[in-house]
Order: structure tokens, then sequence, then C-alpha cells
């Protein structure tokens, strides 16, 4: 991730550790995806409860690749969302340079120092 927007200039660090709740966000996200990919299963498909169906064997396995495959895109998103909801939109951005006091709680020096 670029330690900066490469369009408005925003710093993307906020402060040590800024990204850990992204974790929180992404749960959300895979959560919502596999409730919407068993609705859509069960409406397209349906489940059983006979002996030898296997079609909710076949949607967890097919909802834990997607999840896999998918991961990237969660992970931007979440990450995305997270820094929207810390980081105010302003329409002039333009014209209003980004304040040094916006970047509140970094320390270069303990920056990578886990």
């Amino acid at each position: 991730m670029h330690s900066a927007c490469p369009v408005c200039g925003q710093p993307t660090e906020i402060e040590v550790g800024f990204y850990y709740g992204t974790a929180y966000v992404s749960y959300g996200l895979t959560v919502s995806f596999s409730i919407f990919t068993f609705i859509a299963w069960w409406l397209l498909i349906g489940f059983s409860v006979q002996e030898g169906d296997f079609r909710l064997l076949w949607w967890g396995i097919t909802n834990a690749v997607l999840l896999i495959v998918l991961q990237p895109i969660f992970m931007r998103l979440s990450r995305s969302l997270w820094l929207s909801w810390f980081v105010k939109y302003d329409p002039n951005w333009k014209i209003n340079h980004i304040a040094k006091e916006t970047v509140e709680r970094i320390v270069p020096e303990q920056m990578n120092n886990w």
C-alpha cells in the first residue's frame, strides 16, 4: 500500500497499527458474502436432508474456494472502508493541502518496529 495517496497526497499510515481494525471489517464482509452465497445456493439449487445428498457440503467447498480467491478484493475493500471512516473527504482537496496535524500519532522511528 502506498504511504500516501498518489492523487491527493493524503497519508495512509495514520498511526502505527491503524489497520488492525480492518480485520473486523473483513470479517463482516466475508460473513455477509457467505450468507449471500448460502441464500443464493438455497434458492437456486436447494438443500436436502436425504442421506447421500451432499449439496450442503458442495456449498461449503464452493464458498471456501470463493473466499480464498476473493481475499485480495476483501482485503482492499476493508482497508478502503476503514480509512474512509477516519479520514473525512474534502471536496476542495485540490485547493486545501494536507496539514501536518492530520497525521496524528506517527512516530517515524517506531514504524516497522515489530
